[in-house]
């Protein structure tokens, strides 16, 4: 990894700069049109950038890493993916059910590589919360190729830490990011595609791992397929211009062999086209496309709407901030630097905006992690030039020296205020994240049934899929004893072993997720109807009830009837 140093009007050191000149060759340091070359140094030799990314990234590790069990609430998708890793790590497929191209499986082949050892070591901890610890290694790596990036980007050290420290320590990341999402994974690898795509060197196979990079964020988390454009951009600016051709059709090429990998994998299975009596990935395409959307983002009733605002609730700063600063850095490419360099990540910030305003779209809440990394630079690089713009420009005989003074306490009172605005709205978001405990009741849920059900391995349970490892881990036979409960109607496999429908299940786990869902679910509506809670835990609409099903004699069928 390399970063570049600053112009020579950067009270840097000279010898730094002298020696960084020297060892760079004259192609590596060929400006790009419209892009000026600059002295380059290794990353990994520059104490200071070492120094001060290192720091940041202790600092971002300890508020990300504290507390990270309890909050916030276990979501479905963890739950989700960190089964089908389990069942990537014990064999048994792609997935713990059927596999049915609902995503494309390498972002929970990667979940299951970095909860192997762990759950090697103490198998009972391959559940949600504890296996949180392991998206730490996800998040230390992202923050680290968010520092080497903002440097290959040409933002001065402290704007590059500015850039890191927003990413990293926003509440919306501290929140987002400790969680098993399939977009903290996706990530990562495009903000290493971009790492290459910008590389100072300009080697071919920087590029080319670009590309390898790209396809493999978007293997990992398909929606990134939007982000390819601005990558694009980043490569075209930053690549030789004798051997920009070559960079970008190897890019490409690489992107597009390794994406295909995933249809290959459907026809080699016979599993590309619909068909009787198996899934089909045009099938799973279908479902995701024609998913009823959530209404747009504006729209103070729809549910797009209220996703937006809890992104607003742990902060304003980095959503709409970023979102300013990357229109307002697209619109000023023309006479800016700052504005050239960062027009890939800004164009990024804006393309996944308009993606997420669709009136028609659904909008999850994971989906802002994708944007957090290019709203973080898009910022930092405007504190940049604003900085540089009051500041580096030289004094002129005529200029008296307390003019340069003022700019210097003008800049100083614009960090001030910035600071005085931010921080407490950040430390308030955060103190949640870091004091909240929000899973009591599912730790108490899961705690109840291995502790009361005597006979799990032949017993059923109807639980979400937060909740899915934990019975498993207590005895209950994986897929038809513990059961996701939207299975109980919705996978053949499962209905085929359940002749009486919900008379056949012993127990229900009646969460938010479950009561919210069970409108559309008849076997599942039914048992919460024909059931009586044993135990309670929490309270209000977050409450946990376990309920045991009961078979009054007007329920079981007569014979002759």
């Amino acid at each position: 990894m390399t970063a570049t140093l600053p112009t020579a009007t950067d009270p840097q050191s000279a010898t730094e700069t002298a020696t960084a000149t020297e060892t760079a060759t004259a192609p590596a340091i060929e400006a790009a049109p419209r892009v000026p070359a600059r002295p380059l140094v290794r990353f990994r030799s520059s104490r200071p950038d070492l120094l001060l990314c290192g720091v940041l990234l202790l600092v971002i590790l300890l508020v990300q890493g504290w507390n990270i069990t309890n909050f916030p609430t276990l979501s479905d998708d963890e739950g989700t993916y960190l089964a089908q890793g389990w069942a990537v790590q014990q064999g048994r497929g792609l997935a713990h059910y059927t596999y049915w191209y609902d995503h494309p499986p390498l972002g929970w082949i990667q979940i299951a590589g970095l909860t192997y050892l762990p759950s090697l070591f103490v198998p009972d901890s391959m559940t949600v919360a504890p296996m949180r610890f392991s998206m730490l290694a996800v998040s230390a790596a992202s923050a680290v190729l968010m520092y080497v990036l903002a440097r290959r980007l040409w933002l001065p050290r402290w704007a590059a830490g500015l850039a890191m420290g927003l990413f990293g320590l926003s509440p919306l990341s501290v929140v987002l990011q400790r969680e098993i999402f399939l977009d903290n994974l996706a990530v990562m690898w495009m903000l290493l595609a971009f790492c290459l795509a910008a590389s100072p060197s300009r080697h071919l196979w920087h590029h080319f791992g670009a590309g390898l990079a790209a396809a493999t964020a978007v293997l990992t988390k398909e929606t990134m397929l939007v982000v390819l454009p601005a990558l694009l951009v980043t490569m075209w600016r930053h690549s030789h211009r004798d051997t920009r051709k070559f960079a970008v059709t190897g890019a490409i090429t690489a992107c597009t062999l390794i994406g295909l990998s995933y249809p290959l994998y459907a026809l080699l299975n016979g599993e590309l086209l619909p068909g009787s009596g198996h899934v089909s990935l045009i099938d799973g395409i279908t479902y995701q496309m024609g998913r009823a959307g959530s209404g747009f983002i504006l729209d103070p009733g729809s549910g797009s709407h209220g996703v937006f605002r809890s992104w607003l609730y742990y902060d304003t700063v980095l959503p709409l901030g970023g979102l300013a600063g990357a229109v307002l850095l697209l619109a000023t490419t023309r006479w800016s630097v700052t504005a050239r360099a960062l027009a890939g990540p800004a164009l990024a910030a804006v393309i996944l905006a308009l993606v997420a305003m669709r009136p028609s779209g659904y909008l999850p809440a994971m989906y802002v992690i994708q944007a957090l990394p290019f709203l973080a630079l898009v910022l930092a690089g405007g504190a940049a030039s604003v900085t540089h713009a009051v500041l580096r420009r030289r004094r002129t005989p005529g200029e008296r020296r307390r003019t340069v003074y003022a700019r210097r306490v003008l800049v100083g009172a614009l960090a001030a205020a910035a600071a005085l605005y931010v921080l407490p709205r950040w430390y308030e978001g955060n103190r949640t994240a870091l004091t909240v405990d929000a899973n009591a009741p599912y730790r108490q849920a899961a705690a109840w049934l291995g502790r009361e059900v005597t006979d799990p391995a032949s017993t059923r349970v109807l639980v979400d899929d937060a909740l899915w490892l934990d019975a498993v881990h207590h005895g209950f036979e994986p897929g038809l004893g513990a059961i996701w409960f939207y299975k109980a109607d919705l996978d053949p496999a499962v209905t085929r072993t359940m002749p009486r429908g919900w008379q056949d299940i012993d127990y229900v786990v009646s969460s938010p997720t479950v009561r919210r869902d069970a409108a559309q679910l008849p076997n599942v509506k039914a048992a919460l109807e024909h059931s009586t809670a044993v135990a309670v835990f929490g309270s209000g609409e977050d409450r946990i009830e376990i309920r045991r099903i009961e078979i009054r004699r007007t329920d079981v069928p007569q014979s002759g009837s």
